[in-house]
């Protein structure tokens, strides 16, 4: 009998050790989620875009791997979505660099000099280049023929609507007559003869162009090398090449401009639930790119591409165990060495004292 409990003792003590490591593992991330939000909603844009169907993809993720209930929310695009997340009205949202500098600087139009400060960078996700549709019998072949006609450029409060403009202005581009409306929108306006052009910006390929190919006729088009090159010079936008198998009706590639797109989230999110959602979308580039080709872009490494808004903690965390550091000044304050810190925290105190110049 001795040597039967003998033998059978250690199973059993393996079995309770097992056990009770299972326990604590359990209650540690029990412990872990004890903060997490029940619910999160993500700031989009306007049907037809790409937006919308990377967040429609991405909070079914969420709501499926999280075990929180993920809600998207249409919007006027990354203005909007950078106010939301800063207000705290949404817990997370998605945007280009160009508007989000715009913000975080102060320099919105809708809130003269308030720095959306409550916004943190996660993940990067793809790069947003600029081009043209109209109809295949149009008459309207490039850029300069854009002078004096009706075009699109998407919801007002997009990046398209805001920057649309100054490029056509910078490239000598004389009275256009802008048109703001979601991308399905401005996509029907085309064949019902209501606009002459829609110039969008979005991850690739753009859903509201892929649906009017199939069922028009259409021409599609970009920049030239020089256009491109003054944009460049003017604008904070890198190069891009739109490949030639992108849209059915391209037979080459066109020369366009892109911004970089992050997901953002507000300061105050857990660090933790900002860390799984990380693992949730940069572990699994396979599952990215169902929600949306574009999001094959959705790399750890291309963090260096946000050099505007501080990371979130938890994407901080996940960096470093990626290998990939972080820089210094895209810390938040709480991660900073402590003099620089209180540098931070004290410019922040300036700026929030400093008189408001609001005259035009």
């Amino acid at each position: 009998m001795a040597s039967l409990r003998c033998t059978i003792l250690p199973p059993l003590l393996a079995a309770g050790t097992l056990l009770a490591s299972t326990l604590l593992a359990g209650n540690a991330l029990s412990d872990e989620r004890d903060d997490w939000p029940e619910r999160v909603h993500l700031g989009t844009a306007s049907l037809g875009g790409t937006y919308q169907v990377v967040g429609d993809g991405l909070v079914t993720h969420i709501s499926d791997t999280l075990d929180v209930l993920a809600l998207s929310q249409a919007t006027g695009g990354p203005y909007h979505n950078m106010t939301l997340v800063h207000t705290g009205e949404a817990e997370l949202g998605l945007v280009t660099l160009g508007p989000a500098r715009e913000l975080w600087d102060g320099e919105g139009v809708a809130a003269p000099g308030e720095e959306m400060r409550n916004v943190r960078a996660l993940f990067p996700m793809y790069q947003t280049p600029f081009h043209v549709v109209t109809m295949a019998d149009s008459g309207i072949e490039s850029i300069d023929d854009l002078s004096g006609k009706r075009v699109g450029v998407g919801p007002m409060g997009g990046t398209c609507a805001a920057y649309w403009p100054q490029f056509l202005d910078a490239l000598g581009v004389e009275d256009v007559h802008l048109q703001y409306a979601g991308a399905n929108h401005l996509a029907d306006y085309l064949p019902s003869r209501l606009s002459d052009a829609f110039a969008f910006c979005a991850g690739l390929p753009i859903r509201a162009f892929q649906r009017l190919e199939r069922n028009h006729d259409v021409h599609m088009f970009g920049l030239t090398e020089d256009e491109q090159a003054t944009l460049m010079e003017a604008f904070p936008v890198a190069s891009f090449e739109i490949p030639a198998d992108t849209y059915a009706s391209m037979d080459a590639p066109h020369a366009s401009v892109a911004f970089w797109n992050f997901a953002i989230g507000h300061k105050d999110l857990p660090e933790s639930f900002v860390y799984e959602l990380m693992k949730l979308v940069l572990d699994d580039n396979e599952t990215m790119e169902a929600i949306h080709p574009a999001m094959a872009e959705a790399r750890a490494e291309h963090l260096d591409k946000n050099d505007v808004l501080w990371f979130h903690p938890g994407a901080v965390r996940y960096y470093e165990e990626q290998g990939l550091e972080v820089p210094t000044a895209m810390l938040p304050p709480e991660m900073r060495p402590e003099e620089e810190a209180a540098d931070v925290a004290a410019d922040d105190a300036n700026d929030e004292t400093m008189p408001t110049d609001t005259t035009d």
